[in-house]
Formats: C-alpha cells, structure tokens, sequence
C-alpha cells in the first residue's frame, strides 16, 4: 500500500469516527424519550391487575416443613424414600419420564416447546409459562453471539464459552424441573400425589412440601416462588460459581459488554412488531439478584392482565425459533443475504423507525448456527443445605416500569455503535 492509498483509507476512517461521535448526542437524547415513553405504555398495560393470591401462613408452614426435611435428611444423606420398594406403575412412570426428558433437553428450541406444552395443559402451573418465556431469551442471546451486530465484537472463542454458559444453564434447570411438571401432570391423571418421586430426579428436598401443598390447594404463586428459589439456586454452584464459568466467561470481556450494552434484557413480546414487556437483569452472577429478578418477571406477566392476553396470543401463534425475527420481523431477519452489510449500521438504525426490506438485522434461526450439544455430568448434590434462602419466599411485587420496547431498540443502537466502532478501528493492509 502506498503512503498516499494509507493517507486516503486513514482519513475515511477519521470521517467515520468523527460520524460516529455525532451520534452519540441523538442516541442519549432517543434514550431519553424512550423512558418517558415507556412509563407512559407502563400505565396503559398496568390495568386491569391480576390477583396474584399469596397465605404468608401457607409459605411459612412450608418452609418450616422445607427446614425440617433439611434436618432430617442432612446435605449428604441420601433420602430414606429411595429404599422403599416401587409399584409396578411408579417403575414405569419413573422410566417414562426419564426418557421425556432426555428426549425434550436435546436443545433451547425443545425445551422451550415443552414448557409451553405444560402450560397449555395445566394453566395453573404458572411457572411454565414463565421458564417458556425465559428459554426464548436464551434462545435469542445464544442466537446474538452469531448475529449481525456482535460477530466483531467477540472472538469465536468467547462465543463458544458463552453459547456454552447460556446452553447449561437452560439445559441444567430443564433436567431439573422438567421431570417435576411431569409428576404433577401425572398425578392429575392418576388421580394421586407422585411426589414420592421427586428424589428419583434428584430433587432438592426444597422442593417437596411446596409440591405437596400446591396439590392440596393449587396456590400458584407460592409454588412459582419456591420453583425460582429453586432453580436458581441449582445453578448458582453447577454453573455460576463453578471454576470453568468463572475462569472462561465470567471475568471475560464479552461477559461484561452484555452488562453494558444492556443485552441481559429478558423481553416478553406482546405481538409482532408491536410492545414489548420486560426488565433489564443488572448483575447475572448475584443469586438474590436473580431470584428477586425471577419474581418481579412473574409479577409482571400475571400480574396484569393485558400482558399475560398478549403475551398468551403471541406464544400460542409465533413457534420459538431463536430469531429476534420471531417477535420483531421489521427490525431483524433470519435470512442473511436479506440483511444489512453495511459498517455503519448504527447510522441506519438511527435514520428508521422500522429498516426496510434487504436492511434490517441478521439475527439466525438457532437451529442454523448451533448444533445441538452433549452436556457434561451433572454434579449430584442438594443445594438446600442450610436456610439463608427463605427470605426470598415472600409476596412478588408488580414492578411499575417494564413497557420494554424502546428500552429494547436502544439496546439495539448502543450494540450498532460498538460494531461500527470496532469496524472503524479495524487495522489497515
């Protein structure tokens, strides 16, 4: 390359930083209007609210009973209902649903398709309408490490970790309460409690009084809690404090750009192309963060009853995909050669409400860029070894700003920004 070649790219590339810098001052201020805005769609879908009914006499009996079991059996005792002989129907019911299982935790999409599945078929089961929605976003995460915006941004390795993180966690908490939905829809069918069961599927011993109590009486919201409780918990020591996260994706670079660019945002779509419920998760590795976060989302969603119709009509009509084009088909598409090309994909965002057709975002069908994946063996142990987590089964509370939609575009425009940046910084040849 010659000197003067060099001068002309050098400049083109100070030109695009100068554009760059430019924008800076129309983002701030879209992002401003976007939280007036999302208060103002806040108040609209507030009304009317849902009962969410909750007997703080009804949690603190089942977490005396939780506490008692926790005693009897010790942390490392295996539970004595595991020596008692089984019917000929709980062997086979065991075995059925081992192979479901099995058969459902192939991938995000299988899972995802099962908890609505649950739903569908047992609406009391609030907490599988919500682990449905949740899966979608780690759908859609796993999906952004190979899209349009953030290829630059992180090395392939970094995506391998990541997509690794994201897939354990939604695999781990499947093998965990998948089997659990299970033995409450066959003891519908039944007509009795298969909840003798649960330490066949390695249930924390947590789990049982709330389980027992939700088929005497159906109380949904204390079970949902003590599921969240639950299931974070599993993965607090499998996943998140485990030494390969903590050396490989915790403390990497990309694990922290999520936090900045806001791309922890769990969104639950209220149609295509239309609003957008949800709330930001500021600190993943925090567990009282992630449980309070839990509840706050299951506030939220069945808490009103505008966004549980919507969201309800939207899952029922739209397959998960893994594809932000699922939810939002005027801003992302699943078709690369249909998406924009261009390094300054922050200006295009910027200049469009909604991008035209051929320009909108890659974002890829899960199922396109990822293979399903073996996990490794699953530590067998119970979380439930002390009682420091009760505190958490309280009442959840109705968070008062969760209109997500333009929360969420400006996630979009801030990941845009740092991809253009990185392409204007790119060396020269």
């Amino acid at each position: 390359m010659s000197l003067t070649e060099w001068f002309h790219i050098a400049i083109k590339q100070l030109q695009g930083g100068l554009k760059l810098l430019g924008s800076v001052p129309r983002v701030a201020e879209e992002a401003w209007e976007g939280k007036r805005a999302a208060w103002t769609e806040s108040r609209k879908l507030r009304y009317p609210l849902r009962e969410l009914p909750w007997d703080d006499q009804a949690a603190q009996a089942a977490m005396d009973e939780a506490e008692a079991l926790m005693l009897t059996n010790g942390p490392a005792t295996r539970p004595s209902s595991l020596n008692m002989p089984l019917c000929e129907t709980d062997c086979e019911l065991l075995e059925r649903i081992k192979n479901d299982t099995a058969q459902q935790n192939r991938s995000n999409i299988t899972r995802t398709a099962a908890y609505l599945e649950c739903y569908r078929g047992y609406p009391e089961l609030h907490w599988a309408l919500l682990a449905h929605l949740v899966s979608r976003n780690g759908g859609y995460n796993m999906t952004d490490l190979k899209g349009g915006l953030i290829g630059n941004l992180i090395g392939e390795q970094e995506k391998e970790w990541l997509y690794r993180l994201l897939e354990r966690c939604n695999a781990l908490i499947f093998q965990d309460a998948y089997p659990q939905l299970q033995l409450y829809m066959h003891s519908r069918r039944l007509g009795r409690s298969c909840f003798h069961l649960l330490p066949y599927f390695h249930v924390s011993t947590f789990m049982k009084p709330f389980w027992e109590r939700f088929w005497a009486w159906r109380d949904s919201s204390l079970l949902t809690v003590a599921l969240i409780i639950n299931e974070q918990n599993y993965i607090e020591g499998r996943v998140v404090k485990d030494p390969y996260f903590q050396k490989f994706v915790m403390h990497k670079p990309g694990f922290y750009l999520h936090d900045w660019l806001q791309l922890n945002q769990i969104i639950f779509p209220l149609g295509l192309n239309d609003g957008l419920a949800g709330l930001v998760m500021e600190r993943f590795g925090h567990l009282d963060e992630r449980i309070g976060f839990g509840k706050s989302l299951y506030a939220m969603l069945f808490g009103h009853q505008q966004v549980l119709d919507q969201v309800s009509a939207f899952v029922t009509s739209v397959p998960h995909t893994g594809s932000r084009s699922d939810y939002w088909p005027g801003l992302f598409t699943s078709y690369e050669q249909k998406a924009l090309r261009s390094l300054r994909e922050s200006a295009t965002l910027l200049a469009h409400e909604w991008l035209p057709p051929g320009k909108r975002l890659y974002s890829p069908e899960l199922n396109a860029v990822w293979l399903d994946t073996a996990y490794d063996p699953i530590p067998r142990y119970d979380w439930f070894q002390d009682s420091s987590t009760l505190g958490h089964l309280s009442k959840p509370r109705r968070p008062l700003l969760f209109a997500m939609r333009h929360e969420h575009r400006h996630g979009v425009q801030k990941t845009a920004m740092a991809h253009d940046a990185q392409a204007s910084l790119r060396p020269f040849h």
